[in-house]
């Protein structure tokens, strides 16, 4: 995948100043932001996820093990922090400039992930625990669920990585003790935003780097990542 950085911007903004440069920019029809978009004017309703992806290195493991306890989205989900679970919109372009503008205004982080969790009896689901980027990740989330993307969530966010999802019972008490000591640490430098296509098929529309402009038209593809989004508000 590519990614053209248009204009590099260190530091990061509240999201007041989110707010306040995303209403300069609608203001101004012909402005850079716009020009720079090719893709026709969308209106209707979509739905659209934004995540952050991990090193292939540590993406791949996560996998496996995911595999290893028989989820079968295990080969079609990417190991990744859901900050937006499937949420519609009906305005592409305002979402897309959301979207860019947050990824602007945040600056790069370290993410520890470590321990397992589980949000059973409510969903069968084993995770493993965001420990140091937590706070990070739930200020992005605050941030981009707002605007084009605001709605109410049926759980409070809890940033989380799912290892095992709707398998058997003992798969899910195998998930959580085996992986009880598992740690990786590395640092989150953009975050992909993705649309569910008509097909069930999560697209990758654009991979925005933190604290720069990203005019990004190539994506990759993943089947639904809805596996997690039971509780990826929770």
């Amino acid at each position: 995948m590519s990614s053209r950085n248009v204009t590099a911007r260190g530091g990061a903004c509240s999201a007041g100043q989110v707010e306040r440069t995303l209403a300069d920019r609608f203001e101004d029809e012909s402005g850079h932001a716009a020009a720079a978009d090719h893709e026709p004017a969308r209106s209707d309703e979509i739905s659209v996820g934004v995540i952050l992806g991990f090193p292939d290195e540590i993406a791949g493991e996560l996998q496996r093990w995911r595999a290893s306890f028989g989820d079968p989205l295990a080969e079609v989900v990417p190991a990744h922090i859901t900050l937006v679970t499937t949420t519609p919109t009906q305005d592409w372009e305002a979402t897309r400039r959301h979207v860019r503008e947050v990824a602007r205004c945040q600056s790069p982080f370290m993410v520890t992930i470590a321990g397992t969790g589980t949000f059973r009896p409510v969903s069968p689901v084993v995770f493993i625990r965001v420990e140091d980027g937590f706070e990070h990740c739930v200020d992005l989330h605050r941030k981009l669920q707002q605007g084009p993307l605001h709605r109410e969530l049926p759980f409070p966010y809890h940033p989380h990585v799912t290892i095992a999802h709707d398998v058997a019972p003992e798969s899910l008490d195998e998930a959580e003790t085996v992986l009880k000591n598992y740690k990786a640490t590395f640092p989150v430098v953009s975050m992909g935003l993705y649309e569910h296509d008509a097909e069930g098929i999560w697209q990758l529309r654009e991979e925005l780097d933190f604290g720069t402009e990203t005019d990004n038209h190539d994506g990759t593809r993943f089947t639904d990542a809805a596996a997690d989004t039971t509780t990826e508000g929770a």
